[in-house]
């Protein structure tokens, strides 16, 4: 030790060379291994386990030194590993003395085994590791809060049009794997697991604040409460004073620079589709790693799935953006002219060619800034929205409109221009596609040509059949709004007599619920 101490100033520029503890390991394994070949076989004339004893010895010895070294050890590094490494082997080799040295002993060498406590490299050694890996995974979860708190959302920052956060934090993913896999330890199978997961809650916490604050619920309008029609009924006061305060509220989201507008939701969906894209390939390169460094053991199928709970998030990230991009459009952008406009007072001054328009205008930027490969989804969802935002003015629109027999068909060319917006003369979604998601709306378009008398006895009796055996017939109970809207859903049916423009309609719902005509 002292050789070693004096040596050291001379050796201190010579980074290739060990550190003191790991060389003072090699010169103990070289004095044991001396011990055993030349002084024991003398040495055990007098005492049958020489050698076991005085490699107990200096098992003991190093063992001090080591268990001083190890108390100041702060954090992980390559000297570390290297030290606890020679040590490991060192034990072994002393162990392997003893255990040779006393085989021909009544007790096997237990004696001398007991002496030697272990150093528990290998424990000492993943203990550090996985300290390791945490700091690690602590400092990448504080730079994705610090950085998307400053996430501008800007899809002109890359030529995809993806978040140049995505791109840093990925890269922050590959050095943290890179260094792992530089550790001087034989143990990286065994410890990726840990790695992976931290990792994975890392990339899950960019997924979740990449999506947060973009809740769907933010747009969509609050259906007000039944009313009977009154076709002298203008827009009430208080309906007006909320529609105005909604606005108010979502105002903000209408600029450009904003984290919520249009633009910057369809970055957000680039963003998470990139990095879905990228999970996959990065658990096949971690694997190539592993096998490159030894042994896989069955941890190939554990780094398949280490990936998926992020590749699961970022898919349900990317549905509820869509959700959220197309309610933002219909109810938000849009609003003055299909939720606070599209047939207010008569149905002819007010149809849905003014909102066409300018609804075109918005699929078109959508279009040329949402990936292609994502492109369908979102127009798609756009248009799911704008088919059931269709059905909610007809069923839920407030007092001021009101509709006639003769109101149908231009209701029901309104709709066939808004399914031909989204067909684009072939050029848009595939038609298979809009007729699944207008099925609904056609079905439910025919009430609004039904005459009074019949729709309340088709009410009446869709009311009776969901009703249980102990309702009356004289009295009607008043059908919950699930807004699960359909043809023979009772209060779809009820709503369609609601809007009714006519006095046979309103002297039934009068005298059945009594509902007023103002909200």
């Amino acid at each position: 030790m002292e050789k070693e101490k004096r040596s050291k100033a001379s050796s201190k520029d010579d980074r290739s060379e060990l550190p003191f503890m790991a060389r003072l390991a090699e010169e103990v394994s070289k004095v044991a291994f001396t011990e055993k070949e030349t002084f024991s076989p003398i040495l055990k004339r007098w005492h049958p386990l020489a050698a076991g004893v005085a490699v107990a010895t200096l098992h003991s010895c190093y063992g001090n030194e080591l268990k001083q070294y190890v108390s100041g050890i702060d954090e992980v590094s390559a000297d570390v590993l290297r030290v606890l490494k020679h040590a490991d082997r060192l034990e072994k080799d002393l162990v392997q003395i003893a255990v040779e040295n006393s085989v021909e002993s009544e007790d096997g060498g237990k004696s001398i085994i007991r002496e030697m406590h272990p150093y528990e490299a290998e424990s000492v050694t993943s203990g550090l590791v996985k300290s390791w890996i945490t700091e690690r995974t602590h400092r990448l979860k504080e730079w994705v809060d610090r950085n998307l708190q400053q996430e501008k959302w800007d899809p002109k920052a890359t030529r995809e049009r993806f978040a140049l956060s995505a791109v840093e934090v990925l890269r922050i993913v590959d050095e943290a794997f890179e260094a792992f896999f530089l550790l001087p330890i034989t143990i990286h199978a065994a410890l990726l697991p840990d790695l992976a997961t931290g990792i994975n809650a890392c990339l899950q916490q960019y997924i979740s604040l990449a999506n947060s604050g973009c809740g769907t619920e933010t747009y969509v309008p609050t259906m007000p409460p039944l009313t009977r029609c009154s076709r002298r009924s203008k827009l009430p006061t208080v309906f007006k004073r909320k529609e105005k305060a909604h606005k108010k509220t979502q105002g903000g989201t209408a600029n450009s620079n904003d984290s919520f507008g249009t633009p910057q939701m369809c970055c957000r969906i680039n963003t998470l589709h990139y990095m879905q894209t990228q999970l996959d390939g990065l658990a096949k390169r971690e694997m190539t790693h592993v096998t490159n460094s030894g042994p896989t053991q069955d941890i190939s199928n554990g780094m398949e799935k280490a990936f998926k709970p992020s590749a699961v998030a970022c898919e349900e990230g990317i549905q509820q953006l869509c959700e959220a991009t197309a309610n933002k459009v219909i109810f938000h952008d849009l609003s003055h002219l299909f939720w606070d406009g599209l047939y207010i007072g008569d149905v002819s001054s007010s149809r849905i060619e003014p909102f066409l328009e300018e609804l075109d205008h918005h699929l078109e930027d959508i279009s040329l800034t949402v990936h292609d490969k994502v492109r369908t989804r979102v127009i798609t969802q756009v248009m799911k929205v704008s088919f059931d935002g269709f059905l909610l003015v007809l069923l839920a629109g407030g007092p001021a409109r009101a509709f006639t027999l003769q109101d149908y068909e231009m209701i029901e060319e309104d709709f066939g221009f808004l399914t031909d917006l989204f067909w684009s003369n072939g050029d848009g979604l595939p038609s298979e596609l809009i007729d699944k998601f207008s099925i609904n709306v056609k079905l439910i378009l025919p009430l609004f040509q039904t005459d009074t008398e019949h729709l309340i006895e088709k009410f009446r009796n869709v009311t009776l059949e969901s009703c249980s055996s102990s309702t009356t017939k004289s009295k009607l109970p008043l059908p919950p709004t699930t807004g699960q809207w359909g043809p023979i859903e009772p209060n779809t049916v009820l709503r369609v007599l609601c809007y009714r423009n006519d006095e046979v309609a309103a002297k039934f719902l009068k005298k059945t619920y009594h509902l007023p005509k103002k909200l």
